[in-house]
């Protein structure tokens, strides 16, 4: 027990340092995010932080594969596929590579994680577990690239997608361990949260340094990769992360949603999602992240518990979580303004 949170710690102290690393070599490169009309920032601010992440999530995971502690197997699809994307996300940090090529990156990955895995985790419904066969695939790569993509959407105000990941990975973690899980999967959501938090010191409001598309896909990725083969084992199941990912999840796909039916180029930058709304209604960052932080620990968390014990009315669970999001959302206007 100590030592595993000796270990947590010396990560969160790697990351924090290579974080201020990177945000040198940021400014020596002229890495900077200057504000404009689709940002939420009023400062001229580094971006590419986030590398500090995933080299040390990447660190702290080769650790753990060579001590047997995690599956080989799954860590290469980590550090193989994540890293691809991870790096392609870095080329775009310098030079903003064109949408299709990214996208194309981020459907490979899927489709390559996903043929490593070899399987993909059935549906627990009221009436029994569902199994779609190969649909099942091609549902879970879907998923995969759309959890890559709005996590990239979301990062888009100081703390939120790190708090986002600390939360998110820490709620997996500990619903994994009570149900006596796979352990090795509990405590490897635990090294993301720490290589993340040591990030977080620089990218708490005011940002020292923004996280950039090097790590906020990496972050998606990684986290759908983790939750598709955590739920393997039944310790918790696709509804619990559904729900997990609720805030996030909502209001991006509430955001895209009303974007694409008024007729508005939904894949170029924006500052329509509710979040960002509120941060320019409120004159704060860090209250929104809090807020976010605060549903997710206080709303989301329960009801995934809930749903990893009651797995057969997850959907059910699923629905509750997701209702007052979804009014929240519409209600601040997402996807329909952009002042």
């Amino acid at each position: 027990m100590a030592q595993g949170l000796f270990f947590l710690f010396f990560l969160a102290i790697v990351s924090a340092i290579l974080t201020g690393f990177f945000r040198y070599y940021a400014v020596k490169n002229s890495l900077i995010d200057y504000p404009n009309s689709r940002s939420s920032h009023v400062s001229p601010t580094p971006r590419g932080g986030g590398v500090a992440i995933v080299v040390t999530f990447l660190f702290g995971s080769l650790l753990l594969s060579l001590s047997g502690f995690v599956p080989e197997r799954i860590f290469f699809i980590i550090a193989g596929w994540g890293g691809l994307v991870a790096l392609i996300g870095f080329i775009d940090d310098h030079r903003h590579l064109p949408a299709r090529i990214r996208f194309c990156v981020h459907v490979a990955a899927a489709i390559g994680a996903l043929f490593y895995l070899e399987k993909v985790p059935s549906l627990p419904w009221v009436t029994g577990t569902v199994d779609f066969g190969w649909i099942g695939y091609f549902i879970a790569a879907v998923s995969l690239i759309w959890l890559l993509n709005f996590y990239n959407f979301m990062d888009g105000i100081d703390a939120v997608a790190g708090l986002e990941a600390i939360s998110v990975a820490g709620s997996g973690s500990f619903i994994i361990w009570y149900n006596h899980g796979a352990q090795g999967y509990a405590f490897w959501l635990l090294v993301l949260s720490a290589a993340t938090s040591g990030f977080l010191v620089w990218n708490w409001p005011p940002a020292k340094i923004f996280m950039g598309d090097a790590c906020s896909g990496f972050l998606g990725f990684i986290l759908g990769v983790m939750a598709i083969a955590s739920s393997t084992d039944g310790a918790i199941n696709v509804w619990s992360w559904a729900i997990l990912f609720g805030v996030f999840l909502v209001d991006a796909t509430i955001t895209l949603i009303r974007r694409v039916f008024r007729g508005e180029t939904f894949y170029k930058a924006h500052r329509s999602h509710a979040y960002q709304i509120l941060s320019r209604r409120l004159s704060s960052h860090l209250k929104i992240s809090l807020a976010i932080l605060a549903i997710n620990l206080f709303w989301l968390f329960p009801l995934a518990f809930l749903a990893s014990i009651f797995s057969e009315w997850g959907v059910a669970y699923m629905a509750l979580a997701f209702a007052p999001l979804i009014v929240l959302a519409v209600k601040v206007g997402a996807g329909t303004s952009n002042d």
